[in-house]
């Protein structure tokens, strides 16, 4: 059997003849840039994350952006987030020349630990950036009594999680503005790169829509510099398709995560995804299992003293990865470095006393496949051979 980590062919299968139709109609059209595509799409996203507005854009990377710059911050800023995150949560601080602060993880969460933040507040701070990672959310009710305390801004980095909910609120609709992307792997993927802003105040979606387009409110005036950070009009046409499907995938994506936390045996060095509280509603973008270091050592297994030598593997996470692997059980590492260590932060100082529960993660986490059409037969291949590695390699402590 060979299990991919993410799959668009099964989904294709499903709604491809309505994508390929929506397609051709913009094609046949002539009208590539913007549009009734685009503008359906951004009324019914909004309707969808329960917000009056939602303005399309080029990519989840300059959502944020965009983001920033509309609530001004710059220079000599400060935004507090996390580094266990893709990259471009702190590249978007970092292009507009604020400086990302970086807050440490909940370890059972993976989130960032809300009550590390007021001691990492200054005189610089401007906003909060919560990472709603994996689909999972950050406890929303504590950043924004946060955020009141101090006067700062709250940009909710939503790319993992379209459809999450907090307290009965889609995030993305909590904080002043919120991010998006439509990656492909994402809950609600294009066919291509493709993000979206949304908010509830009329004068930041202004402001934000100027920046997606040249800092224009019409054609040729520009009240600032912007960006040409338009959502295609292709891709706006395949999204309203997904978008009558999106619920659906939700539910599907909850029940595989419900098949591997009842299949997946419990051991004491294997940690499985916090499914939270009653106030979260979790997406599940990634299933994130996490192995922990020093708890165990290497059978006497002398025919293969190579496939066990942990010096060449690092750790049980790659360990793992690697004999899943030879098993055709592809699984990905979210996210084997930290953005604080990554060769771009190298000349920044960061305190890693500060971020030890982040670099630890990062050496533990492994992601199993995980999509909606994945069937309960491949979810248990990938379980009894995760096991089964377990019990014939390994003496655990």
């Amino acid at each position: 059997m060979n299990i991919p980590p993410f799959t668009l062919d099964r989904q294709y299968l499903e709604i491809g003849s309505e994508v390929e139709e929506a397609v051709l109609k913009v094609i046949k059209s002539g009208q590539f840039i913007g549009g009734n595509e685009v503008s359906q799409f951004q009324e019914s996203f909004a309707s969808l994350i329960g917000v009056p507005f939602a303005i399309g854009c080029n990519s989840g990377t300059d959502a944020l952006v965009i983001a920033l710059r509309a609530l001004d911050i710059g220079h000599g800023d400060e935004v507090i987030t996390s580094s266990f995150s893709f990259f471009a949560t702190a590249e978007a601080i970092s292009i507009v020349g604020a400086k990302p602060i970086f807050v440490d993880i909940n370890p059972n969460s993976y989130l960032i630990d809300h009550s590390l933040i007021e001691s990492h507040i200054t005189d610089k701070t401007k906003a909060i950036m919560p990472v709603h990672l994996f689909g999972n959310s950050v406890d929303m009710t504590v950043i924004k009594t946060i955020a009141q305390k101090f006067k700062l801004k709250i940009i909710e980095d939503c790319a993992q999680a379209t459809c999450t909910e907090w307290d009965g609120q889609k995030v993305g609709s909590i904080g002043d503005i919120g991010c998006f992307s439509f990656f492909p792997t994402k809950n609600l993927g294009a066919a291509g790169d493709g993000g979206a802003v949304t908010t509830s105040d009329a004068f930041l979606a202004q402001k934000i829509r100027e920046l997606a387009v040249h800092g224009s409110p019409k054609r040729y005036a520009h009240n600032q510099i912007g960006y040409n950070s338009r959502l295609d009009t292709i891709q706006a046409a395949i999204l309203n398709v997904k978008l009558n499907s999106i619920s659906k995938w939700i539910e599907s994506r909850k029940k595989v995560a419900n098949n591997y936390l009842n299949l997946i045996k419990k051991y004491d060095f294997l940690s499985l995804p916090e499914t939270n509280t009653q106030l979260t509603s979790h997406t599940w973008n990634q299933f994130v299992i996490r192995f922990k270091n020093d708890t165990f050592s290497i059978k006497d297994n002398p025919q293969d003293l190579f496939e066990t030598n942990l010096e060449k593997y690092k750790s049980l996470r790659n360990f793992l990865k690697y004999h899943l692997l030879k098993k055709g059980i592809n699984t990905i590492i979210y996210y084997p470095i930290p953005i604080h260590s990554q060769k771009a932060y190298q000349n920044t100082s960061y305190s890693r006393e500060e971020l030890l529960e982040t670099e630890k993660i990062c050496t533990e986490v492994l992601s199993l496949p995980m999509f909606p059409e994945i069937t309960y037969e491949e979810q248990t291949y990938v379980v009894e051979n995760l096991d089964l590695i377990i019990k014939n390699y390994f003496n655990f402590i």
